[in-house]
């Protein structure tokens, strides 16, 4: 790797951390990063998805205190978030690479409009707009509603497993319709289903040979520094503006990935 690639890796590695502690949506930098390193798009999506590996496991540690109020709806979304992040990364490594090429901007795309919804749904979530608890998982089996949200979990995560941008919007409305108000609570079971997805698909890809291990550990490390910076100064940094950011970097990537697929030559 030349000095360029890893101070490429590393700065996108820790802008990502960053972006992932304050607001979500570091896939979106890594990924294009480690195309820009030369690494074919399949082999970039794995290895940006273990890169990133390093951050779940202290955000799950953050919400520790609030799992035994959500044990239950965590037993029962953990199965089917875990077939469906292990049948994701399946799909991704038989999709043949011109294939997920033509799909990058789409996908990308995709996973910007999806973190753009989360200022729309955020107020709703906030502790401010209501901490009353929600989420009956009997009264939820008795009206049917945990059978289609099971089903819509399902497929959450196979989109998490095949490329992962964005799913966290996607459980947070899954919750809501679930009857969920505390933001806490809702904030909890996302990020463990979230972090059963995501380390299902990176064991995958490891087994699978499609990591690049020597810009994973670049890009990890600079994640770590990223996640540290981030959590420590959250309450500094005003979130909207980040997240105009992130929305105008994806717009940006995804019309140069539009572009360089279907216009360029």
């Amino acid at each position: 790797m030349t000095t360029h690639q890893i101070l490429l890796l590393a700065g996108a590695g820790c802008a990502a951390g960053v972006i992932n502690a304050i607001a979500g949506g570091g896939t979106i930098l890594t990924f294009p990063a480690l195309l820009l390193a030369g690494v074919n798009s399949i082999q970039a999506n794995a290895t940006s998805t273990v890169a990133l590996i390093v951050g779940i496991f202290g955000s799950v540690a953050g919400y520790r205190r609030n799992m035994p109020a959500v044990a239950n709806w965590m037993k029962a979304f953990a199965p089917v978030s875990l077939i469906g992040g292990l049948i994701g990364g399946i799909l991704l490594t038989y999709t043949p690479s011109n294939v997920f090429d033509h799909l990058v901007p789409f996908l990308i795309l995709f996973a910007t409009v999806l973190f753009m919804l989360n200022n729309f749904f955020r107020p709703h979530y906030e502790p401010g707009a209501s901490t009353v608890p929600g989420g009956d998982l009997h009264h939820a089996t008795e009206r049917g509603w945990l059978r289609y949200a099971l089903i819509f979990q399902f497929f959450v995560a196979v989109y998490g497993g095949y490329f992962g941008a964005g799913i966290g919007i996607l459980m947070l409305a899954t919750l809501g319709f679930l009857g969920f108000h505390n933001v806490h609570e809702m904030n909890t079971v996302k990020t463990v289903l979230g972090g059963l997805i995501n380390i299902v698909a990176a064991l995958y890809f490891v087994w699978a040979g499609l990591v690049d291990w020597p810009k994973a550990l670049i890009m990890a490390g600079g994640a770590s520094v990223g996640y540290y910076g981030g959590s420590h100064f959250a309450q500094r940094i005003s979130q909207n503006s980040v997240r105009r950011l992130i929305a105008l970097i994806g717009f940006a990537i995804s019309a140069y990935m539009f572009y360089k697929q279907f216009l360029k030559g």
